[in-house]
């Protein structure tokens, strides 16, 4: 699992890379065709896989302690001009949350996890390893998202 986890790091940085190569407006551009825009796609990842991991499996059922959960949850839209504070802070969370869930997993916090269904894929999750792995899937396939947004709009 090692690989895995640095595998989304990996993406997760090229995802900032991407992140950090345009202006605000450009982040917060709906480009057409779509009905969200880049800093969502990046906000998405940031609070699905905290939301997958804790949340869905039963660990933390709890989605309170989930920053910016209500704006970038699955079936949410942009719906406010996000500012650079808030880009920052995603970008910073995009990196601590998946070591923090890195670290849990090597601490065994995930013994009580519950099998649920992703409604994105349609496939039951039996294992933290395979919410893991879907997680590396799901950020790359936002990353694509995002990199076709930012053609359209450059």
């Amino acid at each position: 699992m090692k690989e895995v986890f640095q595998f989304i790091r990996d993406t997760r940085r090229a995802f900032i890379e991407l992140l950090d190569t345009l202006t605000l407006e450009q982040l917060n551009e709906i480009p057409a065709g779509f009905n969200n825009n880049i800093i969502w796609n990046f906000g998405h990842i940031v609070v699905s896989t905290q939301g997958l991991c804790y949340a869905r499996s039963g660990v933390r059922p709890d989605t309170s302690q989930i920053q910016y959960l209500s704006a970038y949850a699955k079936g949410t839209k942009p719906t406010y001009f996000v500012e650079q504070a808030e880009v920052d802070a995603l970008k910073k969370l995009a990196v601590d949350t998946i070591n923090a869930i890195h670290l849990d997993y090597e601490t065994d916090i995930f013994v009580g996890f519950q099998p649920f269904e992703t409604s994105t894929y349609k496939s039951t999750l039996h294992k933290i390893e395979e919410v893991i792995m879907t997680t590396a899937g799901h950020d790359n396939l936002h990353f694509g998202y995002a990199t076709a947004q930012k053609r359209l709009i450059k």
